[in-house]
């Protein structure tokens, strides 16, 4: 018996990490694989989240081989698309993040992560998103398992360091001028000061029917995260 508790203690602990040789750590930390289906891990894919997966809708035009658009021109560019992005995410639930991935790579080009307050506002958003078009193409949404994004980021870009480029397997996240974050974080909290139910929060209104699922989903996520941190050199590895 102290056996078979001791290997699931195991298992729980390298879930997702480059020691896991069933699940792909890539996967659990990025919600995004290089090797797509072919990957010889697992690809879990969770059944609740509050971060959804918008795969390659954002259409950089520096990407383009003929493209003349200044620096300027380029950041106008993808802060009109943030912006445009920010408030159709808002319509679902409470956003807590919104990024928009730099690489080049096929599996995160153009990918958009939106994390919401609520879980059962990412799966709203991920089952409307998928009837919907956006520039004339089919939006492909989907739950994903990322829960820290400074896990999933890639640390040497961030210091100007990475020598991959956008072919880095980890996010390098496109920025966001500080008073465009700052307008549409204050614009959704006044939007949501404005629709705020009487009598309470929604957080009020749930009461006691999710208690039970909340826990078993907070010890999931727990473990999760729990086991990003046995993996931290990862990145230095592929």
């Amino acid at each position: 018996m102290s056996d078979k508790k001791n290997n699931l203690k195991w298992q729980v602990r390298i879930y997702g990490t480059e020691k896991d040789k069933v699940n792909c750590s890539f996967y659990f930390k990025i919600g995004a694989c290089r090797h797509g289906e072919r990957c010889s891990r697992k690809h879990v894919k969770p059944n609740f989240s509050q971060t959804i997966l918008i795969a390659n809708i954002y259409q950089n035009p520096a990407h383009e081989p003929n493209c003349t658009l200044t620096e300027a021109q380029l950041q106008e560019h993808f802060e009109l698309f943030y912006e445009d992005m920010y408030v159709e995410m808002c319509k679902y639930g409470e956003v807590e993040e919104l990024n928009v991935c730099d690489n080049v790579g096929d599996h995160l080009l153009g990918n958009v992560y939106v994390m919401f307050k609520f879980e059962e506002d990412a799966g709203k958003a991920v089952e409307a998103l998928n009837d919907r078009f956006f520039a004339g193409r089919p939006v492909w949404a989907e739950l994903s398992p990322v829960t820290d994004f400074g896990e999933a980021c890639c640390r040497q870009y961030e210091n100007s360091e990475c020598n991959r480029g956008g072919l880095c397997n980890f996010m390098h996240l496109k920025t966001v001028s500080r008073s465009l974050r700052r307008e549409l974080a204050e614009a959704q909290r006044a939007s949501l000061k404005m629709n705020k139910p009487e009598g309470g929060d929604r957080d009020g209104d749930r009461g006691g029917r999710d208690r039970d699922d909340d826990r078993d989903r907070d010890r999931d996520r727990d473990r999760r995260r729990g086991s990003g941190r046995d993996d931290r050199d990862d990145r230095r590895r592929r």
